[in-house]
């Protein structure tokens, strides 16, 4: 911890903003693998509806600033590459 009242200050809100940022990417790791899961049962209609969600939490996680927007655009296009595929074997 620091010496400086303001850098003990920085310390223990770091701490707070890490325990709220480690629930939000805990839940959007999740709904990731849901949707993962989904699309490997090859259930197109539950597919898409657990990757919609996936997809929405990126988006928030990104708006937060949790993750990065690229990295959440990555994710998102990955997500989307593996339903539309599963859409195109049905």
């Amino acid at each position: 911890m620091g010496n400086i009242p303001s850098a003990e200050k920085a310390a223990r809100r770091s701490v707070r903003q890490r325990a709220r940022n480690r629930v939000v990417i805990s839940t959007t790791r999740s709904y990731i693998k849901q949707a993962n899961a989904q699309i490997a049962a090859s259930d197109p209609a539950k597919a898409e509806q657990a990757t919609k969600q996936a997809i929405r939490a990126l988006d928030k996680a990104a708006e937060k600033g949790i993750l990065k927007k690229n990295n959440a655009a990555r994710r998102k296009s990955r997500l989307m590459k593996k339903l539309n595929a599963l859409r195109a074997a049905k």
